[in-house]
């Protein structure tokens, strides 16, 4: 028996958002380990010199590291509300933003964005969020 309903591939690529987010997630902890060596490195820098010195290499690791956090946190947060709203089939503009935000955070990223925003232009996916 044959169906006119197009078959979609949304699912899959709701479970490719949650486990890219979940995966940046665990990125971030990269960056909080760059931060504490830049908190070593300070001490390090106090300890060995008792004269004071003008500029302590430590802090350019710490804000690095911060700023690091900071970007893959949001990232994730953004890439795990674009899974929840493939589920619920709202927030079609918001989904293919962070669709094209994936592509800049390398392969995985960037072959998850493509195929999502190639999915997204499908006349029966648009039909699927204008419900």
């Amino acid at each position: 028996m044959e169906t006119n309903t197009p078959q979609n591939n949304l699912n899959t690529f709701r479970i490719l958002f949650i486990v890219k987010g979940i995966l940046t997630l665990l990125f971030s902890l990269f960056f909080l380990f760059y931060a504490g060596f830049g908190f070593f490195f300070m001490g390090m820098a106090e300890f060995e010199n008792e004269a004071e010195i003008s500029f302590n290499p430590g802090i350019i690791f710490i804000i690095i590291g911060v700023i690091g956090v900071l970007l893959c946190l949001a990232l994730a947060i953004v890439t795990l509300l674009a899974g929840k709203y493939i589920k619920e089939h709202h927030h079609y503009n918001f989904i293919f933003v962070v669709a094209i935000l994936n592509c800049l955070t390398g392969v995985l990223g960037i072959l998850l964005g493509v195929f999502t925003i190639i999915e997204l232009n499908k006349p029966y996916a648009k039909e699927l969020f204008e419900r």
